[in-house]
């Protein structure tokens, strides 16, 4: 999607200008991974018009292939195929941050598993992790058609899939995620979620959680996780983030790793200042597939990816604007003092 935003932390329907950026589940963890130096693209669909271009546009920028978009004539008008937008006000104080989609009749909603050669993609080009996630398959039958393709297709490959639950009331309910989720559940490796979306996805409650979600049990998590792999032996990773909310800038913010039959903790990060928190989770994702991916150790990996998702939250925008030096300066315990 485009996301577009008002400045600062302005309301969208008084903003005299918006800033306009590029965002989405699968295309955020794709470019964190460039920018962190490894070879990512991402597989879309798009009309051929200027909007989409920007999105392209931004993917080159770092790096990432772009050549299993698919490109379709666009209608002029935008009634059968445009680009998704995502108008987003950056939350202060006691004011949540709030997205507002305006993404009907977007390409990527109606394209089908067979605009895609899925055996070249894994098989051919030999690509080693393939990143997905709820909220493609929510936009459609036939998106949530192409993930359950995609994951299959990887998995008979041989390529590592993780899938964000990610779940957006906005875009459908429990009943039809946990529907379409149960049938995507076997084709995965690693699963990655906040407590919202085990519930509202898997069906897995979170025992001791509330409404505000003001305080999270880590042992009430750990109880769901040890369910979920039980429940899908195919599992060999969960990574869940842990999100305490004290108010639109300040959140206290960690994760949990759950792989080969233990549990890893991230070093919590105590009353996080946040620019923009959209995208954290993203960010978190991006650094556990590039923990696994390099090899480091389990501990090192839920530390990478919690420290990656406190320092993407610290600029605006979903994407990641920080690069390895520092994800590995914060994820060891350096401190904010000025580097001269």
């Amino acid at each position: 999607m485009v996301r577009l935003a008002p400045t600062g932390h302005g309301r969208i329907e008084f903003a005299k200008t918006l800033e306009v950026d590029v965002g989405g589940g699968e295309f955020n963890v794709g470019y964190a991974c460039a920018r962190l130096g490894l070879r990512g693209g991402f597989i879309s669909k798009l009309p051929d018009n200027p909007v989409a271009r920007i999105i392209l546009n931004h993917a080159r920028s770092v790096g990432m292939d772009v050549s299993h978009v698919v490109m379709e004539k666009f209608d002029g008008v935008g009634r059968r195929n445009r680009v998704g937008l995502n108008f987003t006000e950056v939350g202060t104080g006691v004011r949540a941050s709030v997205t507002m989609y305006d993404r009907g009749n977007s390409s990527i909603s109606s394209m089908q598993p067979s605009e895609i050669d899925w055996t070249k993609v894994f098989s051919g080009e030999g690509s080693r992790w393939l990143h997905t996630g709820g909220i493609l398959a929510s936009l459609s039958d036939s998106s949530a058609a192409v993930v359950k393709a995609a994951c299959q297709a990887a998995r008979a490959a041989g390529t590592i899939v993780s899938y964000d639950l990610n779940f957006r009331s906005k875009l459908w309910s429990s009943e039809k995620a946990i529907a379409v989720t149960k049938e995507i559940v076997p084709n995965l490796d690693v699963l990655i979620g906040n407590e919202e979306d085990f519930q509202k996805v898997l069906g897995f409650e979170v025992e001791g959680t509330n409404a505000n979600l003001s305080e999270l049990p880590v042992d009430a998590y750990k109880r769901m996780v040890e369910k979920v792999v039980q429940t899908y032996p195919n599992i060999k990773a969960v990574c869940t983030t842990l999100r305490e909310v004290k108010s639109g800038l300040i959140n206290n913010w960690g994760g949990i790793l759950w792989y080969d039959g233990q549990f890893f903790e991230a070093r919590q990060f105590k009353d996080l200042e946040i620019e923009d928190r959209v995208g954290g989770g993203d960010g978190f994702s991006s650094g556990i597939a590039y923990g696994f991916i390099t090899g480091m150790k389990p501990q090192d990996i839920v530390n990478f990816g919690a420290a990656h998702g406190a320092l993407l939250q610290t600029t605006r925008g979903d994407t990641s604007q920080v690069n390895l030096e520092e994800v590995m300066h914060v994820m060891k315990g350096g401190s904010a003092r000025i580097q001269r």
